[in-house]
């Protein structure tokens, strides 16, 4: 294992164990340094490279603390990794969301309140039935992030947040060129939102499900 490897690994430990919380500033360099029984050089390395993956808040003039490692926090470092995707993975990406969106959809339907409902309502309602495809995708991109949103799960929340960016070029080419894609996309959130409003849990996944995979198995049939 490499020094900085075995730096990260120790001071992971410290926070794992509950030796480290939420908000705890670290001890001084020199201190945690012979404390892990590491050399200051290879701590400064560990502590650079726990700061980009949002553990560790390094503030000039006041120290090292780590973060309040909310979910949607550390896994911002998701979303960066996944803005370098290639295309040829994009259909990976549009599988893990086919496995993870209709759970979270499912979730949605007991926990989602009325006014959410009448608000997902009205901005389909504002979108008529021809809008652009550029107003559709922006609209498809809201009411996923709302739905989700109303799991009440946030891991999930940040993950499919994390993994939107890569779809949401695949939909937009689709919307472009399938005759009549348009309209399947407003008709399936239409079918969403009242399964949702029913608090048909199983309906709700299973249009969930529909409504992503056929954005997968056009993209399959295009590639």
């Amino acid at each position: 294992m490499a020094v900085t490897d075995e730096a990260i690994e120790k001071i992971k430990g410290m926070i794992v164990s509950g030796a480290l919380r939420p908000g705890d500033r670290l001890p001084k360099e020199s201190e945690l340094a012979a404390g892990l029984g590491l050399s200051r050089n290879s701590l400064r390395e560990a502590v650079r490279a726990l700061s980009l993956i949002r553990i560790l808040d390094v503030r000039q003039g006041d120290g090292t603390y780590v973060t309040s490692l909310d979910p949607q926090l550390l896994l911002e470092a998701l979303g960066f990794v996944v803005d370098f995707h290639r295309d040829d993975t994009v259909l990976e990406f549009l599988a893990v969301r086919r496995i993870l969106e209709p759970a979270a959809t499912a979730m949605a339907a007991s926990r989602i309140g009325e006014r959410e409902l009448d608000e997902l309502g009205d901005r389909l309602d504002a979108l008529g039935d021809d809008p652009s495809v550029e107003e559709l995708v922006a609209a498809d991109l809201e009411f996923h992030r709302a739905v989700v949103g109303a799991s009440g799960n946030s891991v999930l929340c940040s993950l499919l947040e994390g993994l939107s960016g890569p779809t949401a070029r695949a939909r937009v080419l689709r919307g472009l060129t399938e005759e009549g894609a348009v309209g399947r996309t407003l008709d399936e959130h239409r079918a969403i939102l009242a399964a949702l409003r029913d608090r048909d849990a199983e309906a709700a996944r299973s249009w969930a499900t529909v409504h992503i995979a056929s954005v997968e198995r056009w993209l399959r049939s295009t590639l």
